[in-house]
């Protein structure tokens, strides 16, 4: 079962017929903020990674079984919510350095595409807005599953992944290193782990 359809390899050229439990999820989804994960790795001083992500941010998903190319994704996130699990660094961040919140408040996605890729593995375009700067990105996601859970809630689960380079939004602040490099890596990975229920 895929949530945005399903070709072989031998089909890939063509329209695979309609997977009924698919056809079953159709249907408009509201991220789950409680049970989701938006975050990012960085390298830091050419040597580790630094992990964070966003704790406030909304989004919703709509799953059209019949003609998953008409599936879509909208996420909404507030980049002053950003968490590195360090306050210092979080604060320069925030700053004109980098995201300049108060004048940026919100990071926004927009797919503009599916694409199946067999099994459960698909990969999403869109348009990603950061400083008022609006560019399209990859991500490729896997299907995790739906289920129903213990409150009568009707869910769908992926993960995803997708590679950027801050500087095409203008995020290019950085400080040399005595020893070469530089100290925030150009190359940003995102990473995703989505929960959304389906709206009544």
């Amino acid at each position: 079962m895929g949530i945005f359809g399903r070709k072989s390899a031998a089909t890939a050229t063509t329209p695979a017929a309609v997977n009924p439990d698919l056809a079953a999820l159709t249907g408009d989804y509201t991220v789950d903020p409680s049970h989701t994960t938006i975050g990012f790795v960085a390298r830091h001083a050419m040597v580790t990674n630094v992990k964070g992500g966003f704790q406030d941010f909304e989004g919703t998903l709509h799953l059209d079984g019949a003609d998953p190319s008409k599936s879509t994704a909208s996420i909404d996130v507030k980049m002053d919510s950003i968490d590195t699990g360090s306050a210092d660094r979080d604060g320069h961040l925030k700053s004109a350095d980098f995201f300049t919140t108060d004048e940026h408040p919100m990071m926004t996605f927009r797919s503009t595409g599916a694409q199946a890729l067999g099994g459960d593995d698909y990969r999403i375009t869109g348009d990603l807005t950061i400083l008022g700067t609006t560019r399209p990105i990859t991500i490729d996601l896997e299907f995790n599953g739906a289920a129903k859970d213990p409150f009568g809630n009707e869910r769908v689960g992926f993960e995803g992944k997708a590679e950027i380079l801050r500087s095409d939004w203008g995020l290019t602040w950085n400080a040399a290193l005595e020893t070469g490099g530089v100290l925030v890596s150009d190359k940003i990975k995102l990473v995703f782990d989505i929960s959304a229920i389906k709206q009544a």
